[in-house]
């Protein structure tokens, strides 16, 4: 039993998750800033039943807190609706981003797109800075609809600063790869 939550408010410079994974009578719990070295903490229960309680309360806490289910990369297994609605919340940002306009659509569209796709932005999200360009949101679209076409056991990580390659074979793209490289493309 295993759960990764985010929350992203990128007007307050949030961009945290947190996780929680129940193995036997152990609940090992992770936080931190998505792209960061999470914390780590190890609550022994020596039982299983006993860690599954523990795991349900905090998860409850938390998503009263305003943490959102998520997972910490976007894959091929990734429900279809969600990678769907990810292309639609792209969509309403590349406007935004074309005007150089951001306004609430735009912060709002960001701050759900990045519930669904955990990005590492940084220590201070400069929000009006996400995506310089449309062509770094055309290039996002692209990788989001290579999962929708792409068999389960490849998998695609879709982040945000990664320039279009030219190539013909379609490239499985790893979030820690780009977020290495995320602010030395800006």
């Amino acid at each position: 039993m295993e759960i990764y939550l985010v929350f992203v408010d990128a007007i307050r410079n949030s961009n945290k998750f947190w996780s929680a994974k129940v193995e036997d009578g152990n609940l090992t719990v992770q936080w931190g800033r998505v792209g960061y070295q999470a914390q780590t903490k190890v609550h022994t229960l020596g039982i299983y039943q006993r860690a599954v309680s523990k795991f349900n309360n905090l998860v409850a806490e938390k998503k009263a807190k305003g943490y959102s289910e998520s997972q910490p990369e976007i894959d091929a297994s990734r429900s279809v609706v969600d990678i769907r609605r990810a292309i639609q919340l792209l969509n309403i940002i590349r406007p935004s981003v074309a005007l150089q306009n951001f306004g609430d659509t735009y912060i709002s569209a960001l701050n759900e797109y990045l519930k669904i796709v955990p990005t590492p932005l940084g220590m201070q999200i400069d929000y009006h800075r996400v995506y310089r360009t449309v062509a770094d949101i055309d290039y996002q679209q692209e990788l989001l609809n290579s999962l929708l076409a792409t068999p389960a056991p490849q998998a695609a990580v879709v982040a945000v600063g990664h320039a279009p390659e030219a190539t013909t074979e379609p490239k499985v793209v790893s979030l820690k790869t780009i977020s290495k490289n995320f602010w030395r493309h800006l």
